[in-house]
């Protein structure tokens, strides 16, 4: 099985990052992908990247989005063949 494609990047106690989350299952829901969650806390170099501008969504380890998932953008570019 391959590397989900998407990473939530979140910190505990972030309602915004409970919000990406569900919105990451409806997407996976259509599009049959898999997402992982890494935490800031305790990793200096993510909370350094990250640490103001969280819930982050990466695609193919780069960044997609910051605060909202734009869940419309997220499904067109997960399902449009890469070039």
């Amino acid at each position: 099985m391959r590397e989900p494609r998407l990473t939530l990047i979140t910190r505990p106690g972030c309602h915004l990052c409970e919000d990406a989350k569900a919105a990451l299952d409806r997407v996976v829901a259509v599009t049959g992908d898999r997402w992982t969650e890494r935490d800031v806390s305790g990793d200096l170099e993510l909370e350094r990247e990250y640490g103001d501008r969280l819930p982050v969504v990466l695609l193919d380890g780069k960044e997609h989005g910051y605060w909202r998932v734009e869940e419309e953008r997220l499904l067109r570019d997960l399902t449009t063949p890469q070039l």
